[in-house]
């Protein structure tokens, strides 16, 4: 009589391939994953931005001027009636004539230091017609191009 017996368990090259997918994926998500944590912080900033122009266009349309609220948080705050969150902005100015908010980015990507210290900045001008037009200036921003906000 033929005695058979039956193998328990995974071979060695089993175990490598499936190491081997595991190391593969790795490699795709983790980068694509740190894109979108930039992405999801610098949505966060924009967003900042965002109410502080929308309030300097309510200050505009009522005062016909310009707020004057320049380096601080502080000053927008006390100024503009917005309360700018300060986990991603170290630094933030409103000001001038056309109106330029300058915001100093910090605490985005520790993968990525980089983009800290890079400011964004957006200019509100008034046209001809009195219509207020804002604009995400590229020129004087410092950040990477693939990381500003869309027009």
């Amino acid at each position: 009589m033929l005695i058979t017996y039956k193998e328990k368990g995974f071979t060695l090259i089993e175990l490598l391939i499936v190491i081997a997918i595991i190391g593969i994926l790795a490699a795709i998500a983790i980068p694509m994953y740190r894109a979108q944590m930039i992405k999801a912080r610098m949505a966060e900033v924009i967003t900042s931005v965002q109410y502080v122009k929308s309030a300097a266009s309510t200050f505009y349309q009522n005062n016909d001027r310009w707020p004057d609220c320049s380096i601080s948080f502080t000053s927008i705050a006390d100024t503009l009636d917005v309360r700018v969150p300060q986990r991603r902005i170290s630094a933030m100015t409103a000001q001038g004539n056309p109106f330029v908010i300058s915001s100093t980015l910090n605490n985005i990507s520790a993968s990525n230091p980089t983009i800290d210290g890079d400011t964004l900045v957006m200019t509100g001008s008034i046209g001809p017609d009195g219509a207020i037009t804002w604009t995400w200036d590229i020129s004087s921003s410092t950040l990477n191009q693939p990381y500003m906000p869309k027009p």
